[in-house]
Protein backbone atom coordinates (compact mmCIF):
# COMPACT_ATOMS: atom_id res chain seq x y z
CA UNK A 1 0.00 0.00 0.00
CA UNK A 2 2.68 2.51 0.99
CA UNK A 3 4.56 2.05 -2.29
CA UNK A 4 1.53 3.12 -4.36
CA UNK A 5 0.92 6.46 -2.68
CA UNK A 6 1.38 9.49 -4.94
CA UNK A 7 4.64 11.33 -4.29
CA UNK A 8 5.31 13.38 -7.40
CA UNK A 9 3.69 15.49 -10.12
CA UNK A 10 4.08 14.23 -13.68
CA UNK A 11 5.66 16.67 -16.10
CA UNK A 12 3.91 17.42 -19.41
CA UNK A 13 5.52 16.46 -22.71
CA UNK A 14 5.42 20.13 -23.80
CA UNK A 15 7.68 22.21 -21.56
CA UNK A 16 7.49 26.00 -21.27
CA UNK A 17 10.74 27.93 -20.67
CA UNK A 18 11.05 30.15 -17.60
CA UNK A 19 12.44 33.60 -16.93
CA UNK A 20 13.68 34.04 -13.37
CA UNK A 21 13.59 37.33 -11.48
CA UNK A 22 16.22 37.33 -8.74
CA UNK A 23 19.57 35.60 -8.33
CA UNK A 24 19.77 34.94 -4.60
CA UNK A 25 20.46 31.73 -2.71
CA UNK A 26 16.94 30.32 -3.15
CA UNK A 27 17.50 30.51 -6.92
CA UNK A 28 20.90 28.81 -6.89
CA UNK A 29 20.06 26.29 -4.15
CA UNK A 30 16.58 25.22 -5.27
CA UNK A 31 15.03 26.86 -8.35
CA UNK A 32 17.82 26.32 -10.84
CA UNK A 33 18.59 22.74 -9.66
CA UNK A 34 14.88 21.89 -9.87
CA UNK A 35 14.54 23.28 -13.39
CA UNK A 36 17.66 21.34 -14.41
CA UNK A 37 16.23 18.13 -12.98
CA UNK A 38 12.88 18.67 -14.75
CA UNK A 39 14.45 19.58 -18.09
CA UNK A 40 12.92 23.07 -18.10
CA UNK A 41 14.91 25.61 -20.17
CA UNK A 42 15.80 28.85 -18.39
CA UNK A 43 15.44 31.63 -20.94
CA UNK A 44 17.25 34.11 -18.72
CA UNK A 45 17.74 35.65 -15.29
CA UNK A 46 17.01 39.27 -14.43
CA UNK A 47 18.26 41.03 -11.30
CA UNK A 48 18.82 44.76 -10.72
CA UNK A 49 22.30 43.65 -9.66
CA UNK A 50 23.33 42.69 -13.19
CA UNK A 51 26.78 41.50 -12.14
CA UNK A 52 25.25 39.04 -9.70
CA UNK A 53 22.78 37.80 -12.32
CA UNK A 54 25.61 37.39 -14.82
CA UNK A 55 27.65 35.35 -12.35
CA UNK A 56 24.74 33.01 -11.63
CA UNK A 57 23.79 32.76 -15.32
CA UNK A 58 27.35 31.83 -16.20
CA UNK A 59 27.33 29.04 -13.64
CA UNK A 60 24.04 27.62 -14.96
CA UNK A 61 24.52 27.95 -18.72
CA UNK A 62 21.90 30.62 -19.27
CA UNK A 63 22.07 34.38 -19.76
CA UNK A 64 21.64 37.49 -17.67
CA UNK A 65 18.96 39.82 -19.02
CA UNK A 66 19.95 43.48 -18.92
CA UNK A 67 16.60 45.22 -18.47
CA UNK A 68 13.08 44.58 -17.24
CA UNK A 69 11.92 44.96 -20.85
CA UNK A 70 14.30 42.18 -21.89
CA UNK A 71 13.00 39.96 -19.12
CA UNK A 72 9.34 40.49 -20.02
CA UNK A 73 9.90 40.24 -23.78
CA UNK A 74 11.06 36.63 -24.10
CA UNK A 75 7.88 35.34 -25.73
CA UNK A 76 5.84 32.49 -24.29
CA UNK A 77 7.46 31.79 -20.92
CA UNK A 78 6.58 31.25 -17.27
CA UNK A 79 7.79 34.05 -15.01
CA UNK A 80 9.42 32.94 -11.75
CA UNK A 81 9.47 35.80 -9.22
CA UNK A 82 12.09 34.66 -6.70
CA UNK A 83 12.28 38.10 -5.06
CA UNK A 84 11.50 39.79 -1.72
CA UNK A 85 7.84 40.78 -1.16
CA UNK A 86 8.50 44.48 -1.79
CA UNK A 87 9.62 43.75 -5.36
CA UNK A 88 6.59 41.67 -6.36
CA UNK A 89 4.08 44.43 -7.33
CA UNK A 90 6.50 46.27 -9.62
CA UNK A 91 7.43 43.10 -11.50
CA UNK A 92 3.79 42.06 -11.87
CA UNK A 93 2.95 45.47 -13.34
CA UNK A 94 5.68 44.90 -15.95
CA UNK A 95 4.50 41.42 -16.98
CA UNK A 96 2.37 40.93 -20.10
CA UNK A 97 -1.39 40.64 -19.77
CA UNK A 98 -2.48 37.05 -19.20
CA UNK A 99 0.98 35.86 -18.16
CA UNK A 100 1.62 32.75 -16.05
CA UNK A 101 3.79 33.31 -12.99
CA UNK A 102 5.21 31.67 -9.88
CA UNK A 103 5.53 34.04 -6.92
CA UNK A 104 7.90 33.42 -4.03
CA UNK A 105 6.24 33.24 -0.63
CA UNK A 106 5.08 35.17 1.31
CA UNK A 107 2.50 36.96 -0.80
CA UNK A 108 3.59 40.31 0.61
CA UNK A 109 4.86 41.39 4.02
CA UNK A 110 1.31 41.62 5.39
CA UNK A 111 -2.31 41.18 4.32
CA UNK A 112 -2.56 44.71 2.91
CA UNK A 113 0.30 43.94 0.52
CA UNK A 114 -1.35 40.63 -0.38
CA UNK A 115 -4.53 42.55 -1.19
CA UNK A 116 -2.60 44.85 -3.51
CA UNK A 117 -0.92 41.91 -5.27
CA UNK A 118 -4.25 40.15 -5.81
CA UNK A 119 -5.71 43.32 -7.35
CA UNK A 120 -2.84 43.52 -9.84
CA UNK A 121 -3.19 39.85 -10.77
CA UNK A 122 -6.93 40.20 -11.33
CA UNK A 123 -6.62 43.44 -13.33
CA UNK A 124 -3.96 41.98 -15.62
CA UNK A 125 -5.45 38.47 -15.75
CA UNK A 126 -2.12 37.01 -14.59
CA UNK A 127 -2.48 33.37 -13.57
CA UNK A 128 -0.13 32.96 -10.62
CA UNK A 129 0.89 30.21 -8.22
CA UNK A 130 2.67 30.90 -4.94
CA UNK A 131 5.73 28.90 -3.96
CA UNK A 132 4.33 27.29 -0.80
CA UNK A 133 6.17 24.18 -1.87
CA UNK A 134 5.74 22.11 1.31
CA UNK A 135 2.41 21.06 -0.22
CA UNK A 136 4.39 19.30 -2.96
CA UNK A 137 7.03 17.50 -0.86
CA UNK A 138 6.93 13.73 -1.47
CA UNK A 139 5.84 13.09 2.13
CA UNK A 140 3.07 15.70 1.83
CA UNK A 141 1.72 14.32 -1.45
CA UNK A 142 1.80 10.78 -0.04
CA UNK A 143 -0.01 11.84 3.13
CA UNK A 144 -2.70 13.69 1.17
CA UNK A 145 -3.14 10.63 -1.06
CA UNK A 146 -3.55 8.42 2.02
CA UNK A 147 -6.15 10.83 3.42
CA UNK A 148 -7.97 10.98 0.07
CA UNK A 149 -8.15 7.17 0.03
CA UNK A 150 -9.77 7.22 3.48
CA UNK A 151 -6.88 5.37 5.13
CA UNK A 152 -6.84 7.70 8.13
CA UNK A 153 -10.55 8.40 8.28
CA UNK A 154 -11.63 11.87 9.39
CA UNK A 155 -8.70 14.03 10.54
CA UNK A 156 -9.32 14.98 14.18
CA UNK A 157 -5.85 15.94 15.46
CA UNK A 158 -2.91 17.84 13.96
CA UNK A 159 0.16 18.55 16.08
CA UNK A 160 3.28 20.35 14.87
CA UNK A 161 6.24 20.23 17.25
CA UNK A 162 9.49 22.02 16.46
CA UNK A 163 12.39 22.31 18.91
CA UNK A 164 15.35 23.47 16.85
CA UNK A 165 18.51 25.53 16.87
CA UNK A 166 17.94 27.58 13.71
CA UNK A 167 21.00 29.52 12.43
CA UNK A 168 19.26 32.88 12.03
CA UNK A 169 22.63 34.54 11.38
CA UNK A 170 22.55 33.10 7.85
CA UNK A 171 19.91 35.68 6.91
CA UNK A 172 21.14 39.13 7.88
CA UNK A 173 18.08 40.86 6.41
CA UNK A 174 15.93 39.30 9.16
CA UNK A 175 17.61 41.28 11.92
CA UNK A 176 15.51 44.42 11.36
CA UNK A 177 12.19 42.83 10.40
CA UNK A 178 9.23 43.13 12.80
CA UNK A 179 7.68 39.88 11.55
CA UNK A 180 9.88 36.81 11.17
CA UNK A 181 8.88 33.44 12.61
CA UNK A 182 5.28 33.10 11.43
CA UNK A 183 5.54 35.16 8.23
CA UNK A 184 8.76 33.62 6.92
CA UNK A 185 8.87 30.15 8.49
CA UNK A 186 5.71 28.76 10.05
CA UNK A 187 3.70 30.16 7.15
CA UNK A 188 4.66 26.91 5.38
CA UNK A 189 3.01 24.86 8.13
CA UNK A 190 -0.11 27.04 8.22
CA UNK A 191 -0.42 26.67 4.44
CA UNK A 192 0.02 22.90 4.71
CA UNK A 193 -2.65 22.67 7.42
CA UNK A 194 -5.02 24.64 5.19
CA UNK A 195 -4.26 22.35 2.26
CA UNK A 196 -4.99 19.30 4.41
CA UNK A 197 -7.88 20.49 6.58
CA UNK A 198 -9.32 23.57 4.89
CA UNK A 199 -9.65 27.08 6.28
CA UNK A 200 -9.95 27.32 10.08
CA UNK A 201 -12.58 29.46 11.75
CA UNK A 202 -10.06 31.35 13.86
CA UNK A 203 -6.71 31.27 15.62
CA UNK A 204 -5.12 31.88 19.02
CA UNK A 205 -1.42 32.72 18.73
CA UNK A 206 1.56 34.11 20.56
CA UNK A 207 4.93 34.78 18.91
CA UNK A 208 7.94 36.06 20.88
CA UNK A 209 11.69 36.46 20.64
CA UNK A 210 14.39 34.90 22.82
CA UNK A 211 16.95 36.50 25.19
CA UNK A 212 19.81 34.97 23.19
CA UNK A 213 18.67 36.40 19.84
CA UNK A 214 18.27 39.83 18.26
CA UNK A 215 15.66 38.48 15.82
CA UNK A 216 12.27 39.96 16.73
CA UNK A 217 10.36 36.67 17.01
CA UNK A 218 11.71 33.12 16.91
CA UNK A 219 9.19 31.16 19.00
CA UNK A 220 5.47 30.72 18.33
CA UNK A 221 2.50 28.84 19.72
CA UNK A 222 -0.69 28.62 17.68
CA UNK A 223 -4.07 26.92 18.02
CA UNK A 224 -6.36 26.80 14.97
CA UNK A 225 -10.12 26.55 15.42
CA UNK A 226 -11.67 23.70 13.42
CA UNK A 227 -14.78 23.38 15.54
CA UNK A 228 -15.66 20.68 18.03
CA UNK A 229 -14.34 17.63 16.14
CA UNK A 230 -10.82 18.58 15.09
CA UNK A 231 -7.92 19.98 17.16
CA UNK A 232 -4.89 21.70 15.63
CA UNK A 233 -1.90 22.99 17.60
CA UNK A 234 1.58 24.17 16.58
CA UNK A 235 4.50 24.66 18.97
CA UNK A 236 7.61 26.16 17.38
CA UNK A 237 10.89 26.92 19.20
CA UNK A 238 13.91 27.90 17.10
CA UNK A 239 16.15 28.43 20.14
CA UNK A 240 16.48 24.85 21.45
CA UNK A 241 20.30 24.92 21.44
CA UNK A 242 21.04 21.94 23.65
CA UNK A 243 22.20 19.33 21.16
CA UNK A 244 20.48 17.15 18.59
CA UNK A 245 19.25 14.41 20.93
CA UNK A 246 15.94 15.99 21.92
CA UNK A 247 15.46 18.37 19.04
CA UNK A 248 12.44 17.75 16.82
CA UNK A 249 10.73 18.90 13.65
CA UNK A 250 7.64 16.77 13.19
CA UNK A 251 3.91 16.58 12.55
CA UNK A 252 1.49 14.08 14.08
CA UNK A 253 -1.79 13.72 12.20
CA UNK A 254 -4.46 11.50 13.72
CA UNK A 255 -7.74 10.40 12.19
CA UNK A 256 -10.68 8.24 13.22
CA UNK A 257 -9.15 5.20 11.45
CA UNK A 258 -5.39 5.78 11.50
CA UNK A 259 -2.52 8.15 12.09
CA UNK A 260 0.56 9.60 10.41
CA UNK A 261 3.94 10.87 11.58
CA UNK A 262 6.03 13.25 9.45
CA UNK A 263 9.62 14.27 10.09
CA UNK A 264 10.74 17.42 8.27
CA UNK A 265 14.45 16.74 8.07
CA UNK A 266 15.66 19.91 6.34
CA UNK A 267 15.29 21.96 9.53
CA UNK A 268 17.42 19.58 11.58
CA UNK A 269 21.09 20.51 11.19
CA UNK A 270 20.14 23.22 8.65
CA UNK A 271 21.18 23.68 5.86
CA UNK A 272 22.60 20.15 5.57
CA UNK A 273 19.46 18.59 7.00
CA UNK A 274 18.40 15.02 7.56
CA UNK A 275 16.16 12.72 5.47
CA UNK A 276 12.42 13.32 5.67
CA UNK A 277 10.25 10.54 7.09
CA UNK A 278 6.60 9.53 6.73
CA UNK A 279 5.07 6.78 8.85
CA UNK A 280 1.48 5.51 8.68
CA UNK A 281 -0.54 3.40 11.08
CA UNK A 282 -3.80 2.29 9.48
CA UNK A 283 -4.55 -0.50 11.92
CA UNK A 284 -1.65 -2.93 11.46
CA UNK A 285 1.07 -1.03 13.30
CA UNK A 286 3.44 1.65 12.07
CA UNK A 287 4.87 1.33 8.56
CA UNK A 288 7.45 3.70 7.08
CA UNK A 289 6.65 4.99 3.61
CA UNK A 290 9.74 4.87 1.32
CA UNK A 291 10.10 8.45 0.11
CA UNK A 292 11.23 9.57 -3.34
CA UNK A 293 13.04 12.64 -2.02
CA UNK A 294 13.05 15.35 0.62
CA UNK A 295 11.20 18.63 1.01
CA UNK A 296 14.33 20.38 -0.34
CA UNK A 297 14.43 20.18 -3.26
CA UNK A 298 11.88 17.58 -4.37
CA UNK A 299 9.00 19.85 -3.36
CA UNK A 300 10.19 22.41 -5.91
CA UNK A 301 9.96 19.69 -8.57
CA UNK A 302 6.29 19.21 -7.73
CA UNK A 303 5.50 22.92 -7.49
CA UNK A 304 7.14 23.75 -10.82
CA UNK A 305 5.78 20.65 -12.57
CA UNK A 306 2.19 21.55 -11.65
CA UNK A 307 2.63 25.03 -13.12
CA UNK A 308 4.07 23.41 -16.25
CA UNK A 309 1.00 21.16 -16.47
CA UNK A 310 -1.26 24.20 -16.19
CA UNK A 311 0.69 26.01 -18.90
CA UNK A 312 0.38 22.93 -21.13
CA UNK A 313 -3.39 22.76 -20.61
CA UNK A 314 -3.29 19.43 -18.73
CA UNK A 315 -4.51 20.88 -15.42
CA UNK A 316 -7.52 23.18 -15.38
CA UNK A 317 -6.37 25.13 -12.31
CA UNK A 318 -3.21 26.10 -10.47
CA UNK A 319 -2.84 24.29 -7.18
CA UNK A 320 -1.75 26.71 -4.48
CA UNK A 321 -2.81 29.68 -6.60
CA UNK A 322 -2.36 33.26 -5.49
CA UNK A 323 -6.08 33.45 -4.76
CA UNK A 324 -5.72 30.45 -2.44
CA UNK A 325 -2.48 31.80 -0.94
CA UNK A 326 -4.35 34.95 0.08
CA UNK A 327 -6.17 32.82 2.67
CA UNK A 328 -2.84 31.67 4.09
CA UNK A 329 -1.83 35.32 4.35
CA UNK A 330 -5.14 36.09 6.08
CA UNK A 331 -4.40 33.32 8.59
CA UNK A 332 -0.90 34.73 9.19
CA UNK A 333 -2.34 38.22 9.72
CA UNK A 334 -4.87 36.84 12.18
CA UNK A 335 -2.04 35.10 14.06
CA UNK A 336 -0.17 38.39 14.47
CA UNK A 337 -3.37 40.17 15.49
CA UNK A 338 -3.99 37.49 18.10
CA UNK A 339 -0.41 37.71 19.36
CA UNK A 340 -0.79 41.45 19.87
CA UNK A 341 -3.92 40.96 21.93
CA UNK A 342 -3.66 40.23 25.68
CA UNK A 343 -4.50 36.67 26.63
CA UNK A 344 -7.59 36.00 28.70
CA UNK A 345 -6.86 37.32 32.21
CA UNK A 346 -6.80 35.03 35.23
CA UNK A 347 -8.84 36.16 38.20
CA UNK A 348 -7.08 37.35 41.30
CA UNK A 349 -7.46 35.48 44.57
CA UNK A 350 -10.32 36.73 46.75
CA UNK A 351 -9.61 39.16 49.57
CA UNK A 352 -9.22 37.63 52.99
Amino acid sequence: MTETLRQSVEMPETVTPVVIFGSGSIVTDAHLPAYRDLGVPVAGIYDPDHAKAAEVAGQWDTRALSTMADATGQGRVIYDLAVPPAAIPGILEALPEGAIAIIQKPLGADLAEADAIIRILRRKNIRAAVNFQLRFAPMSLALKDAVARGLLGEIVDFDAWLALDTPWHLWEFLLKLPRVEILLHSIHYLDFVRDLMGNPQGIHARTVGHPSSTVSNTRSTMMLDYGERARCALSINHNHAFGRQFQACEFRICGTKGAAYMKLGVNLDYPKGEPDELWLNTGDGWQEVPLQGNWFIAAFHGRFAQVQRFAAGLDEALEGSAEDAWHTMALVEAAYDSSATPMHPIKEAPDA
